[in-house]
């Protein structure tokens, strides 16, 4: 079975890998108001920030 993420175009892929990335800080964002709530929303901003900037696969 073939891969059909190889026919996609560079501008696709880029297109998808960014809206998978904007879709996983929005998630860590909602999740991180959920479970900290005493956190202003400046604070939550830097929080994400660092946690995307310092991840690891």
């Amino acid at each position: 079975m073939e891969n059909p993420i190889k026919k996609f175009t560079p501008e696709k892929k880029l297109f998808l890998s960014l809206s998978l990335y904007y879709a996983a800080k929005e998630l860590k964002t909602e999740s991180i108001k959920k479970f900290h709530p005493e956190l202003t929303e400046k604070e939550i901003i830097e929080k994400v920030k660092r946690i995307f900037l310092y991840a690891r696969s």
